[in-house]
């Protein structure tokens, strides 16, 4: 078990999300930055899916109950081992009885906490995620709370420190155009590309919601609901797009301007609120270069966790 000694901020299990229940209503949740849950886990030679548990800008204290490697990815955590400064993307072994403190966020929004062997919550349709509206997944299908004991499974008890490089940061996320590009105007289509993006304190795990000039259609455009996912880019009356993230809804009846990249959906997450961003129009090639490169990355990640024992 790892107990929950104190918790001030939101922290949920989450693993890369459930698949197939949309027509049901039931959305993906899963990571906020899945390529960073991915590389934790490989870290900690768990598979990918394996599920962590995911912290969001502040603090949490736990304690570990057996000895066990673990490490902390995602946004660049100020944390403790017994009072000792550990850095994230390095995998540590902590001791039965010792305390891990992570006290604030000095980069990004969402920090991965990975073990070897992983949380062992139920999987519920599919997937340990968990998914706060609906009340699946994690433990009762909520926010970790102070006095929780989250179960997990021993596998190693003890792996070498090794780190590894962090997922790189930009400012620049890449997209393609979505089915409603062509019902904006063409100074909106401008505007989309070339111009720079706020995130608004507003923003949740349900949607980034940014701050710019105002997109505007060519027409007004009524829309029956429709499917939407994680990376789509809504655009409300007000003219201020949402990014759907992975806690979105399933359906939308706002028109679309575009899409956001699957590969570069953890690098959006990671922006903090006030921060600036321009969004890049993909092609085909930058769109599997992106991807490759990503995969390069894990099997770097890979390659090292188990050479290095």
């Amino acid at each position: 078990m790892m107990k929950i000694l104190d918790i001030q901020a939101l922290a949920s299990v989450q693993d890369l999300g459930r698949s197939g229940w949309r027509e049901l209503g039931i959305g993906q949740a899963g990571a906020m930055d899945p390529l960073a849950l991915k590389a934790g886990n490989l870290l900690v030679r768990n598979e990918e899916n394996a599920a962590a548990v995911e912290v969001i800008l502040g603090g949490m204290t736990v304690q570990f109950d057996y000895d066990t490697p673990f490490c902390i990815t995602g946004a660049f955590y100020e944390a403790y081992l017994d009072g000792e400064p550990i850095y994230s993307y390095w995998r540590y072994t902590a001791k039965a009885g010792q305390i891990l403190t992570l006290v604030r966020a000095k980069i990004g929004m969402y920090g991965y906490l990975c073990i070897c062997g992983g949380f062992q919550v139920p999987h519920e349709l599919g997937s340990a995620s968990t998914d706060n509206r609906t009340g699946l997944g994690g433990i009762e299908g909520r926010y970790l709370r102070q006095g929780d004991a989250v179960p997990t499974l021993t596998r190693h008890n003890t792996l070498s420190t090794i780190g590894v490089a962090p997922i790189a940061w930009r400012n620049t996320i890449y997209a393609v155009p979505s089915s409603e590009y062509d019902a904006f105007t063409a100074e909106s289509q401008r505007l989309w590309w070339q111009r720079t993006w706020i995130l608004q304190g507003s923003s949740d795990r349900m949607g980034y919601r940014f701050k710019g000039e105002s997109l505007q259609l060519k027409a007004p455009l009524e829309m029956l609901s429709h499917a939407i996912q994680f990376g789509t880019v809504q655009v409300p009356p007000n003219g201020q797009p949402i990014i759907l993230m992975a806690d979105a809804q399933t359906t939308g009846g706002y028109p679309k301007i575009a899409t956001v990249v699957s590969a570069d959906l953890g690098r959006l997450a990671q922006v903090r609120f006030g921060g600036e961003i321009k969004f890049y129009l993909a092609d085909m090639q930058t769109v599997e270069k992106l991807h490759k490169e990503n995969d390069i990355y894990l099997n770097h990640i890979r390659r090292i966790a188990y050479e290095a024992d």
